[in-house]
């Protein structure tokens, strides 16, 4: 059973909530998102940061919700729960179409364009979590938990597989990796992940950090750079 829609708002008891939107790089236009996903220790480095084998597991997946997007302009707000807020920096791929089963070699057809995106995440609520085998989502799908920053086209810049991937905090490297270290490519996550959902125009995939993950306080300036995308700046408020 599907559920009910509507297309008409009079019916409704209450006004639906606006859908989340990202800016596009060079157009008026903005993106409506969908679902996040993210893919969890995409980075060999941060799989054994993270006290993990990155040989012995196929990729695995979390969800943040559409509305956890922060968009660029905006500050980071510390989350309530938690004393241990981190960091990761991602390359975030936004689709513009999907399906399911989708082959690796037809996956960046589904590739509308691609962002810099923070995982922000309350480490000391996932490993909380991670000690009695409970979801992940206190720790990964609380409210601001995306900061993102325009998507860019990939008819203007293609698809980038490789360069570097940073992040700052008041002007110290933290996280300093290449996309070429991802585990699995953009195409692979696409296929993988078709297999396990049904993957739909406005989705955006999170598609993993490098080594360097670390915590934050209120006053703090990130600075997130992938190279031929905009370098996008939240303050921790």
């Amino acid at each position: 059973m599907t559920p009910e829609t509507s297309t008409s708002d009079t019916n409704l008891l209450f006004p639906p909530a606006p859908v989340p939107c990202l800016p596009i790089r060079g157009s008026a236009a903005r993106f409506p998102v969908h679902r996040i996903y993210c893919v969890g220790r995409n980075f060999a480095d941060h799989a054994i940061e993270m006290g993990h084998d990155p040989d012995k597991e196929p990729p695995f997946f979390f969800q943040k919700n559409p509305d956890t997007l922060v968009p660029p302009g905006s500050a980071f707000p510390y989350p309530a729960a938690s004393r241990d807020v981190h960091h990761e920096v991602e390359l975030v791929v936004a689709l513009h179409g999907g399906g399911t089963d989708i082959p690796v070699e037809r996956a960046l057809a589904c590739v509308y364009g691609y962002a810099v995106g923070l995982d922000m995440t309350r480490r000391d609520l996932q490993a909380e979590a991670k000690k009695q085998g409970r979801p992940w989502e206190v720790a990964k799908a609380f409210e601001h938990s995306a900061p993102c920053g325009p998507i860019h086209p990939a008819a203007d810049i293609g698809h980038p597989g490789e360069g570097a991937i940073r992040l700052t905090v008041n002007d110290t490297v933290r996280q300093d990796g290449n996309l070429n270290q991802m585990i699995w490519k953009v195409p692979e996550m696409i296929a993988y992940l078709s297999r396990l959902f049904t993957l739909k125009p406005g989705d955006l995939i999170f598609a993993g950090t490098p080594a360097g993950v670390g915590a934050v306080a209120r006053g703090d300036r990130m600075l997130a750079h992938i190279d031929g995308l905009d370098e996008v700046a939240f303050t921790v408020a």
